[in-house]
Parts: structure tokens; sequence; C-alpha cells
């Protein structure tokens, strides 16, 4: 049997397993840096293979904290293009396996190269034990909401103007050295910057998943005490006042999503929790 090495880092390697033209592609062990890359990859393709995901019930959770990386996996899912289930035990490698080809991620300190075959026999009996240990395990459930529904809702229920902040704060986030904002947070920024009720993105955060109506209150007191945000009454015809969302500190006034989530974020952290 003979191995090709193939690429030295991740993604190249991901490119690797997904070249063998079948329909499906199972995944088994991935490291965390493995699975935010599949999903990266994967997110806005339509030319990749079914994806089925073997994967440490630990490092799923750690991975899917990340509000950006589970939101794109759940879309992944709802879309039946990744199925993800909990590895029971222990593999020497992180494997990409197909009906025609196994692909092994082997690290070495902060290096990663990709070994590849397509030994006929050895495929097959790989391909075999681990499409069968992958359909008696355990389904892993992701708790985040997909991120077009996400997107969807925020547009109908909140308005065009906030999906798009949102979209361009979760960018913010997303990239190196960017701001450490959770999805509560990002979402009550956006309702500030906007001018929303609070009543109306607590109920569509807790309406699409994002959090409970209390984890936004929470949130929103945190924020408020910061100086982040501030609120006014909106009188009602009925019942108490609804407090209307306003950003509360004039260096984040009239700037662009990106940087305002930059001058929240310095600001949290300024401040101890």
């Amino acid at each position: 049997m003979v191995s090709n090495l193939l690429a030295a880092d991740v993604e190249a390697a991901l490119e690797a397993a997904f070249a063998g033209g079948d329909d499906e592609l199972l995944v088994v062990d991935p490291s965390a840096e493995t699975i935010v890359s599949l999903v990266e990859t994967a997110v806005g393709r339509d030319d990749l293979p079914e994806l089925s995901m073997l994967a440490d019930e630990r490092t799923l959770k750690d991975v899917m904290d990340d509000f950006v990386v589970a939101s794109r996996a759940a879309d992944l899912v709802a879309d039946g293009a990744l199925e993800i289930r909990v590895l029971d035990g222990e593999v020497d490698n992180a494997l990409f396996v197909s009906p025609s080809r196994v692909v092994a991620l082997v690290t070495a300190g902060d290096g990663v190269a990709a070994l590849s075959t397509d030994d006929e026999e050895f495929v097959d009996e790989v391909y075999d034990s681990h499409r069968g240990a992958f359909d008696d395990a355990e389904p892993y459930t992701l708790r985040t909401p997909a991120i077009s529904r996400v997107r969807e809702t925020m547009e109908s229920e909140i308005g065009e103007a906030a999906r798009a902040d949102f979209d361009a704060v979760l960018d913010a986030t997303e990239r190196d050295g960017g701001a450490d904002l959770d999805e509560v947070t990002v979402s009550l920024l956006v309702a500030a910057k906007n001018d929303v009720l609070l009543y109306d993105i607590s109920k569509w955060g807790e309406d699409v998943g994002i959090a409970s109506k209390a984890t936004f209150s929470r949130t929103k007191t945190r924020l408020e005490d910061l100086g982040i945000i501030d609120t006014e009454k909106v009188p009602i015809d009925v019942g108490r006042p609804r407090l209307r969302l306003k950003l509360g500190d004039e260096r984040l006034e009239g700037v662009d999503a990106a940087e305002l989530a930059d001058e929240a974020a310095e600001m949290m952290a300024a401040t101890p929790a």
C-alpha cells in the first residue's frame, strides 16, 4: 500500500479529500481546527460530497461555543449537507474516508500533513469499519440556530438595516484580532444602533433560538452599566412602558458597524466583569 503526501495544512488537505469525486465523505475524529476549516470550506459550496462527521463530543462542544461556526454548521445540517455524530473511542489520526480514498491527517508540533491512499482493499476495510461506527453513533444536536434563519428573521422582524449591521459586526468578530463579542451582545449593539425596542430584539432572539429574554435582559443591564448602551421609555396603550435601546457613549455614535464592535469590545475589556 503506497501513501502519497498531499498537503501541508488543513485547508489544502480538505481540498485533497474533496477531490476524489465521491458522493459522500466521512470525517473521523477531526481536531477543533479541522472542524472549523471543514465548516468554512463547505459553506457556500454546492460541489461537495455529503459530509458525515464522527467527532469527539468535548471537541464538538468547544468548537460549537463559537456562534459563527455553530450557526454555519447548523445551516449545513439543515440543508442535509452535513450530519454530525459523537465518536465513541479514540482514533490514531483524523481521517477523511470515502468509498475510493482514505486521507489521514498527521500532526507534528504545529505542522499538519495529509497522507492518502486509494488501495482498494484497504480503503474498503477502513470505509466499512468507520461507516459502521458512524451508523451506530449517537447524533450530536446543535442548539445554535442556522445563520441563514437568523439573518432572514432579523431582516423581516427587526429591519434590513439591522440585518446589514448584524452581518458587519459578526464579520468584525471573525477577523484576526477582531472584537470578542458574544451573539447576544452583538444583537443588542445592533439594536441600539438602530433604535430598536428591547422587547422586539429579545423576543426575536428567543424565538430564533439565540438566547432567552432573560439573557438578553441581563446582558442589556451589563452594557447599560458600562455606558455602552442607554434606554429610553416608550409609552404604550396598556401596560408598562417599553424600552428603546440607544447607544450610550459618543464614541459609538456615527461609526460603522465594524468600528462599533471594536469600540464596544474595548470598553468592555477596560472594565472588569
